[in-house]
């Protein structure tokens, strides 16, 4: 019994406690303290269930007894700043009667509980990688060892990122509200990006055994979809749903049986899952009909939506792609754009017009120890039969990456052309 509760507790906190936790911040005014609120919470429901029995509605019976503990810490806030006791019972007669309209405010209020959580989570103030930890905690339900093992960094490395996260919030007197007009795009491309790197965390793993993380990526694209909710006339929101939607569909075919990375152009194209191509489309479609123009996500939105839409590789239209790109690297011009815009080049053009761009970014010292760029001219050079060169391109980008997968698919890579077979 105590097993099953404990297992309802956990599946009821992932899917819940981002609402528990706004509707408690927008109370107490403290994130930090809201959070250790719903755990308590969490932690009575360990507790009871196993002897009570889990009751009808799990959320509801979380939700009030945190709210009652948030009510708790609020009288006993008014109670040390009162100097009379007619001041103390005035006060605790007023929140009892408040508590009725409180209950109400608390279901009224939930999708604007979350985007403020959304926003504080990421909010600027923070390092990136305190909003992305604080984010899978607030909002993703991840507990510090989910975390510390998703990102292969140590649980305690976890904990003082979050720790410090909710000091410097706290320090900084950063508001519980979803930022005025004048501020929303800039604070926006901020949740945004933290949203993205949860994704792309996920989506190639940036160090370790496994090629991906699905988890990860499952939990950026909910953050997502719940933040198109929240702003549906936010080009750019949809923008980045439709990217995520598009690339999740390839998760079953970019593995091998034995978990080995299969690229693009060797995937079988048939186990990409349809129903999120068209949730992809679907979103791209809505930033489209928006009229603001494409931003940056729906840009790369639009790049994936052309890999989509082909059937098989030789249908690619890899013009059009290297016109994004093009209009990618205008709006947002880095090196790792033009990286991704080389490689367009060398599908539509070939790969002499692409390697002149790839080696004109050998000295940017951004991609110093990008794994990527060295695997780019790698294969650029095996094309045009340069083979030796090649290979050493490929073993450099081995030596540079952490994805012990990554790693090996490169080395084969290498052994394939120093064979003449690349």
């Amino acid at each position: 019994m105590a097993e099953a509760s404990a297992r309802v507790v956990e599946a009821v906190w992932r899917m819940e406690s981002a609402r528990i936790i706004g509707a408690l911040a927008r109370m107490l005014r403290d994130v930090g303290l809201a959070e250790e609120l719903a755990q308590d919470a969490m932690v009575e429901a360990l507790e009871r269930w196993p002897g009570e029995g889990v009751p009808d509605n799990p959320a509801a019976w979380l939700m009030a007894v945190a709210k009652n503990r948030a009510l708790d810490r609020l009288r006993q806030r008014k109670l040390h700043q009162a100097k009379e006791p007619e001041l103390t019972y005035a006060i605790e007669t007023q929140l009892q009667d408040a508590a009725p309209d409180l209950d109400a405010a608390l279901e009224d209020d939930i999708g604007d509980d979350l985007l403020r959580l959304m926003f504080v989570s990421c909010h600027p103030v923070l390092s990136t990688e305190a909003r992305v930890a604080l984010t899978l905690r607030l909002l993703g339900g991840l507990t510090t060892d989910e975390i510390a093992r998703a990102f292969l960094v140590s649980e305690s490395t976890v904990a003082q990122r979050i720790v410090r996260a909710k000091r410097t919030l706290a320090e900084a007197r950063v508001p519980f509200e979803v930022p005025r007009a004048d501020q929303l795009i800039a604070r926006l491309g901020s949740v945004l990006q933290v949203i993205y790197l949860i994704f792309n965390e996920g989506y190639s793993a940036s160090a370790g055994t496994q090629w991906l993380r699905p988890a990860l990526c499952d939990d950026a694209v909910r953050l997502g979809r719940i933040l198109a909710e929240l702003l549906p006339l936010e080009a750019e929101v949809h923008g980045l749903v439709a990217l995520m939607e598009i690339q999740s569909s390839r998760a079953r075919a970019r593995v091998g049986p034995n978990g080995e990375p299969v690229l693009l152009l060797d995937q079988d194209r048939s186990r990409w899952d349809q129903l999120l191509i068209r949730r992809g489309l679907a979103a791209l479609a809505r930033a489209g009909q928006l009229g603001q123009g494409y931003g940056p996500y729906a840009l790369q939105a639009a790049i994936a939506a052309c890999h989509a839409r082909a059937l098989t590789p030789g249908q690619t239209d890899w013009q059009r792609i290297t016109a994004l790109y093009d209009a990618l690297a205008q709006l947002t011009p880095s090196p790792v754009v033009e990286l991704n815009r080389a490689v367009a080049v060398s599908m539509a053009f070939g790969p002499a017009a692409a390697l002149a761009l790839a080696d004109a970014l050998t000295h940017e010292p951004a991609l110093k120890h990008y794994h990527l760029l060295p695997s780019v001219r790698g294969d650029l050079l095996a094309r045009l039969g340069r083979n030796a060169e090649a290979r050493a391109e490929f073993e450099r980008a081995a030596a540079l990456t952490n994805n012990s997968r990554e790693r090996a698919l490169l080395l084969a890579r290498a052994a394939d052309v120093a064979r003449g077979d690349g």
